[in-house]
């Protein structure tokens, strides 16, 4: 449970002002069509994040020890730095037309899947597979804060992206993540 709790909350709050968040705003404002736009984020965001949580699982077995506390550690630190790095958005994925909701299904889980590859919440993923034992635990967790963070700007649009304090949310999802670095470098159960 602790697993799924925490690869929740970090990937929310780690996408709040993303690249993947501010593709999830053209793609609704583009189409209009926000079911298929929201099962492609899931459709991607699982296959994406099952394997990156599987690489972390075997990083974990194959680190022992210090090692991979160290790994684990510094993983955590790099991620609160980069986090604090605000994304543009890439709107390349929302340059077509589509005229049926299996085109938008497509589009979406294809420019999510490939924006996703080597993002933030990826890395953190293959660092929260390498840190807890239930990768099954870490993807749910890591795939329902995508889906926290991404399906109400599909739905609701930019009004709420306008209102949302994106600078602050950064700022305490870099803190969590060096929270979390300096406890698995110092040892401390979390």
């Amino acid at each position: 449970m602790e697993a799924l709790l925490v690869s929740t909350g970090l990937v929310a709050l780690a996408e709040c002002g993303d690249k993947t968040q501010l593709l999830a705003l053209s793609l609704a404002a583009r189409w209009r069509r926000p079911w298929p736009i929201v099962l492609g984020i899931l459709v991607a965001t699982a296959l994406n994040h099952a394997g990156a949580g599987y690489v972390g699982r075997f990083l974990g077995d194959w680190l022992a020890g210090d090692w991979m506390r160290w790994a684990v550690g510094i993983s955590f630190l790099a991620m609160a730095a980069w986090t604090l790095i605000p994304d543009k958005a890439d709107d390349a994925a929302a340059d077509r037309d589509a005229d049926t909701a299996w085109t938008v299904f497509a589009a979406t889980t294809i420019a999510f899947f490939v924006v996703e590859m080597g993002d933030k919440t990826q890395i953190a993923t293959v660092a929260l597979g390498a840190r807890f034992e239930s990768v099954i635990a870490v993807v749910a967790g890591t795939t329902l804060g995508m889906m926290l963070a991404n399906a109400p700007v599909v739905w609701l649009g930019d009004r709420l992206a306008d209102k949302l304090p994106l600078r602050a949310i950064r700022i305490g999802t870099a803190v969590l993540f060096a929270a979390l670095g300096a406890a698995t470098l110092a040892r401390w159960p979390f």
